[in-house]
């Protein structure tokens, strides 16, 4: 059986929501798990800190390490990146989870936070990746997965909130082109987005609070996507932009009742789907 088992992951944003329920589904079979995030202190609507994180890694059955990083410094990445090569001697595989998101029109947009979108999403993607690389082409079966959605153009996309949408394309057109720059170093850069929306704090506090909570599914449809992924050969699988229930479905997992938030509720569909 494939196993992530002694396998090395730099995981952005992972000390909560999605980046943690991937970096959760790991240390169940044993791997080290680098959380490169920012969040320090507790936050009175965000759960979670890299400690937290940690703790919960250790007692699922994984190796920790708590890196603070904000993915808008590579100092700090590159700081993070040797710290984990130095602990676990080497890095298996890179999860840009990290993400910044506004639903806001032209006008309404702060450059602030279109600055912020932009230096979090894409270019947070792009740096991580760089400072990965040199290492990920050391290991047998290397991955890099975004949390970005497939590239679809159509206008409804991107007219309510064309920052956001900038931003997130960014991080797939780092999948388009380097799954066909690293295909020869035998890496796998693939994207994974769900199918519909996830139950994170992001949900609860941008996007309709308990209304869209109901109709969520939890994050563990995502990490067990994720899982399948990243256990499967680099050198087959790349240049994908995977939805978290086809993932599964080829699997033979036909049954997703157990991700439902609320069971019975008609789920809400993603962005970009």
């Amino acid at each position: 059986m494939p196993s992530l088992q002694g396998k090395t992951i730099f995981i952005t944003g992972a000390s909560r929501g999605i980046g943690l329920a991937i970096a959760l589904r790991a240390a169940r079979d044993g791997a080290n798990i680098a959380i490169a995030a920012k969040t320090t202190e507790p936050h009175p609507k965000l759960p979670g800190t890299i400690y937290t994180a940690a703790e919960e890694i250790e007692k699922a059955g994984g190796k920790a390490l708590a890196c603070i990083v904000d993915v808008r410094d590579e100092q700090q990445i590159a700081a993070a990146v040797a710290k984990t090569v130095e602990t676990f001697g080497g890095i298996d595989i890179l999860i840009n989870n990290a993400s910044a998101i506004s639903l806001t029109g032209t006008v309404s947009t702060p450059m602030k936070r279109y600055d912020l979108m932009h230096s979090i999403n894409t270019r947070g993607t792009f740096a991580c990746s760089q400072a990965c690389i040199p290492h990920l082409k050391k290991s047998k079966n290397p991955h890099i997965l975004n949390n970005s959605p497939p590239l679809n153009m159509a206008a409804r996309w991107f007219a309510p909130h064309v920052a956001y949408t900038m931003a997130k394309y960014g991080m797939s057109m780092c999948v388009l082109g380097m799954a066909e720059e690293l295909k020869s170093d035998g890496i796998a850069v693939n994207a994974l987005w769900p199918r519909t929306v996830i139950a994170t704090s992001a949900v609860q506090n941008l996007l309709g609070g308990d209304n869209a909570m109901r109709g969520a599914r939890t994050p563990e449809i995502m990490a067990d996507a994720a899982y399948t992924i990243l256990t499967k050969p680099s050198r087959e699988v790349t240049g994908n932009f995977f939805i978290d229930d086809e993932v599964l479905s080829k699997e033979g997992i036909t049954n997703f009742d157990k991700y439902q938030a609320v069971p019975g509720a008609d789920l809400i569909p993603d962005f970009f789907v």
